[in-house]
């Protein structure tokens, strides 16, 4: 189907290319492939009239700005464009979500006339109220940067705080597969179609990430990764979270578009410090200096940002209590000494011995031939 912006035949298109059954759901496929992530005049459009009556005043609109933008909506305007996009939704088992539906992420309507009109998911649904934490950071990563996203991914993920990401190499995959070995929940944002794993070496974990928690993306299916996608993609990142931390960032890395959103947004910020030398690090340096960014040197500094303890735990003990010090030193990834759980902790050795005791009795932690690490207990606490 094509048609000429502006004229009877462009009217009746936008208003014909339904099915049967909810035209509002079906609207909002079509707004989908019609535009780019995050165009705010279709977003004003559709939040005032609704998606179905938006499609009839896209082709009569006046307004000067809608007359510019449809302009690049009309060549999309094709009716097997958006039988592809649901056909290739049912081929990858995808789901789409809509606003007001129980699936759909609240936070994201805080972007307002930004945000998007309709999401495809790849998985499950997950427990509405749950804390959410970003972590991101730079493709070329180090090896102190993958660690410790994965030490914070981790931590964070065993006490019952969803992690959320990009599933790019480098931070993002490290965070995304440090809350897997956890058992945790972790959610990746993609910047084309969830039916198109990218990048193609992350096809297995993004099957895993769908297994267990969810992949999203607001572009319809078979939508191809762009370099604007994949910035537009980071304000749903910094959206979706409660707080954002960049691990590792060059100077001019994407991972500081996704905190400038996070910081319009209202979200707690932070960033992890690196070497001063370290060019991989530049960036989140950055941030603390000119975002005005938490330094983040574990995930008791994250925890501290969300304002509350880990879920399961308000109520049974103080976040500055001897118990929790001691957990916040136990890594559910790898065995740690005795003696570097002292060091951690600033506990004496036996004090330390004494709630390792407790905590192995309680099934908080466990103990192998290298030392002891956490266990995450059954409802998402420690």
């Amino acid at each position: 189907m094509s048609v000429v912006p502006g004229d009877e035949a462009a009217a009746q298109a936008l208003t014909g290319v339904r099915r049967n059954g909810d035209a509002e759901a079906y609207a909002r496929v079509v707004w989908s492939v019609l535009v780019e992530p995050g165009d705010s005049v279709a977003g004003a459009l559709i939040a005032t009239h609704g998606a179905s009556e938006a499609l009839r005043r896209a082709a009569t609109e006046t307004d000067p700005e809608v007359v510019a933008a449809r302009a690049r909506w009309m060549p999309r305007l094709r009716r097997d464009l958006v039988d592809a996009a649901v056909e290739a939704a049912r081929r990858c088992e995808g789901r789409l979500i809509l606003p007001g539906d129980d699936a759909w992420p609240r936070r994201l309507d805080d972007l307002g006339a930004h945000a998007p009109v309709a999401l495809w998911r790849r998985g499950i649904d997950l427990e509405a109220g749950a804390p959410v934490v970003a972590l991101v950071g730079a493709r070329a990563s180090t090896a102190y940067g993958e660690g410790v996203a994965a030490d914070l991914a981790a931590d964070l993920s065993a006490a019952g705080v969803t992690v959320v990401s990009g599933a790019a190499y480098g931070i993002d995959g490290a965070s995304h597969r440090a809350a897997l070995s956890t058992g945790g929940t972790t959610i990746a944002f993609l910047a084309g179609g969830v039916d198109r794993p990218y990048p193609r070496g992350h096809e297995g974990l993004l099957s895993r990430i769908a297994a267990s928690g969810a992949v999203w993306s607001e572009t319809p299916c078979g939508t191809p990764p762009t370099k604007w996608r994949f910035l537009s993609r980071n304000r749903l990142i910094a959206a979706m979270a409660d707080v954002v931390v960049v691990v590792e960032a060059g100077w001019r890395s994407g991972s500081l578009n996704t905190a400038a959103h996070a910081a319009s947004l209202g979200r707690a910020l932070g960033a992890v410090p690196g070497p001063v030398t370290s060019p991989a690090s530049a960036g989140c340096h950055r941030i603390l200096r000119e975002f005005d960014g938490v330094c983040v040197t574990s995930a008791a500094d994250v925890r501290e940002m969300l304002g509350s303890d880990a879920p399961g735990e308000a109520g049974r003990e103080s976040r500055t209590d001897d118990t929790t010090r001691l957990l916040d030193a136990l890594s559910p990834r790898s065995s740690r000494t005795t003696d570097e759980i002292v060091r951690r902790s600033g506990l004496a050795p036996d004090q330390a011995e004494v709630l390792l005791g407790f905590a192995e009795l309680e099934g908080r932690a466990v103990r192998d031939d290298d030392g002891w690490r956490s266990r995450r207990r059954e409802g998402g606490g420690r």
